[in-house]
């Protein structure tokens, strides 16, 4: 139980004199004591009352307290029925060591809440909280609807006071009681989760983040049909959402874990729920996806798209601009490992995820994305509503709002990665804009080609927009390995031996010079050089290599160079 659980039963006489900010600490038992120094009893955790005769003046107070805060007891009450008031000299070194200070009222035993702290820790009401879940399993089960993962979290932070939320594999919050969880702490926990789970460990796995201990319970699609044991974790890590309760369940009993266990398995159910309902949405991607790649006309695709709007976008009174979006899931496949992971499934779920606005709580908010899959790729068409009309109609609507590849997967690219591990690769392409049918051919090839051009670049999560398809971006990943080696080796290596063996810094000079357009004054101040001291690192590189900086054939093979090393 937390501290602050304490304040909220008025008939444990309870008044806090300090340390309101660490009431979120952990109570794991309670102690009574006067002993001056009771250190030999304390195993921290524990919440200590006493009644003060420990103390015979002022001075009395700070090695006691300092005794307590060393042993980490989780918070002291003292008793007022001896000397009345609390000393201030004791509320003083209690600050001093940020030990919470709570006043027990006279008219209350210390055994009344010595019977109350046990009887929370020592979880006597996991069998209360189990008979609720279970009611509220077959509420589920047979309902329609239940009352959805919050009503169970509101029933852990009640019941066993546990702060709970249901995340998905990128950290984002699908549902939770009270406060909602910090992004970042988010991102870092379904990434912990996400390395974990590749490693083969079971769960709950136990993370510590600034100083709190978290507890992570994988929640495992019910409707797979088939058990864990018998599928390549690959198939579901990054798909799977987690259970991340605010405490350390390393010193649980087994009833509390089993009763956690069944907590995720009745959100698994719920999960499934919602997975059927984005069947409609899928299939209508399926069948616009089927008529683009077959060369269906585009009177017969548009038709298409009239249905899929009002479903993807309730509501809308002209129909949308779309964006499509590529992505594909790809894993090392050694010899005998056994048969290759069925990939298009797991894109299709992670590209569902990926669209999401990060800021976005709850599990509805994928309702206006349509993600087909065919063979390993995964395919989204995302319809973008108009902006309002401007102040002159006679200018049209304003410029549909798109997806930007440089920022899809900023927030997620942590957590994916820790899923991926060493033999996993995410890769997504996006297109422009179209306003109609007759473009969703060209945009499903553009989305294409700049997966294509992403899955050439290094690292685990990649992505590439299509205004990189007007550029050299489009041609340098289709280079062979053995020309792009042997053309950067004849430009770049002599300047690479001579700045190892000087230290001259000429790669750094020579990619400055070309970032500045060429021009000495910018180049030499970004550098921090006088202009003589470039002139002279150019005139370098150009001995060293053969070519000449004010030409623009030489300025662009150097700049290709660099792109490619």
């Amino acid at each position: 139980m937390r501290l602050r659980a304490l304040l909220e039963n008025d008939a444990l006489g309870l008044r806090l004199l300090g340390g309101e900010e660490e009431l979120d600490r952990t109570v794991r038992g309670v102690m009574t004591t006067d002993l001056k120094d009771p250190s030999r009893y304390l195993s921290g955790g524990e919440l200590v009352l006493t009644g003060l005769a420990w103390r015979a003046d002022p001075a009395d107070s700070e090695p006691f307290v300092r005794i307590l805060a060393s042993a980490g007891v989780a918070a002291m009450a003292a008793g007022e029925a001896e000397l009345g008031d609390i000393p201030d000299d004791l509320v003083q070194a209690c600050l001093r060591h940020r030990l919470p200070l709570f006043a027990v009222n006279e008219s209350v035993a210390f055994a009344t809440i010595t019977e109350h702290v046990v009887r929370q820790v020592s979880g006597e009401r996991a069998g209360d909280l189990a008979a609720v879940v279970d009611r509220h399993r077959r509420l589920m089960t047979s309902g329609p609807a239940g009352g959805g993962p919050e009503v169970v979290l509101d029933l852990l932070g009640s019941d066993l006071d546990l702060r709970a939320w249901v995340l998905s594999p990128t950290g984002r919050q699908i549902a939770g009681a009270g406060e909602p969880l910090d992004a970042g702490l988010a991102a870092t926990l379904a990434g912990e989760h996400l390395a974990a789970t590749r490693t083969g460990r079971r769960g709950p796995h136990r993370v510590g983040v600034a100083g709190t201990t978290y507890s992570l319970f994988p929640i495992r699609n019910a409707g797979r049909g088939t058990g864990p044991a018998s599928r390549d974790v690959r198939e579901t890590v990054l798909s799977d959402w987690l259970l991340a309760v605010e405490a350390d369940a390393g010193d649980w009993p087994a009833a509390r874990l089993d009763l956690l266990q069944g907590v995720t398995q009745l959100i698994a159910v719920e999960r499934d729920r919602r997975d059927a309902a984005r069947t409609v949405r899928r299939r209508l991607a399926q069948e616009v996806l089927e008529l683009v790649q077959t060369g269906a006309a585009p009177a017969e695709i548009a038709a298409r798209l009239r249905v899929a709007a009002p479903v993807l976008l309730p509501g809308l009174g002209t129909a949308p601009h779309w964006q499509v979006v590529v992505a594909r899931v790809d894993w090392d496949q050694e010899a005998g490992q056994g048969p290759a992971v069925d990939t298009g499934p797991v894109a299709q779920a992670l590209l569902e995820e990926v669209l999401v606005d990060p800021a976005t709580v709850g599990a509805e908010s994928v309702d206006r994305i349509a993600v087909a899959h065919s063979g390993d790729e995964a395919i989204a068409l995302v319809p973008l509503a108009t902006g309002p009309l401007p102040e002159s109609e006679d200018e049209g609507p304003a410029p549909a709002l798109g997806l930007h590849a440089d920022t899809l997967l900023a927030s997620v690219r942590a957590p994916l990665s820790a899923g991926l591990a060493d033999d996993g690769r995410l890769t997504l392409g996006v297109s422009a804009a179209v306003h109609s049918a007759e473009g969703l051919r060209g945009a499903l090839e553009e989305a294409r080609h700049a997966r294509r051009v992403a899955a050439a670049r290094p690292g685990r999560v990649c992505a590439a927009g299509h205004h990189e398809l007007a550029s050299h971006v489009l041609l340098l990943p289709f280079v062979p390995d053995d020309v792009r080696r042997a053309f950067t080796a004849r430009l770049l290596d002599p300047l690479r031996d001579y700045d190892r063996r000087h230290r001259a810094e000429l790669i750094p000079t020579l990619e400055a010079f070309l970032d500045c357009d060429g021009s000495w004054t910018r180049c030499a101040s970004r550098l921090h050089l006088h202009v003589n001291t470039l002139r002279y690192r150019v005139g370098r590189i150009e001995q060293l290599t053969g070519r000449d900086l004010s030409r623009l054939e030489d300025k662009l093979d150097f700049f290709l160079a660099l792109r490619m090393s």
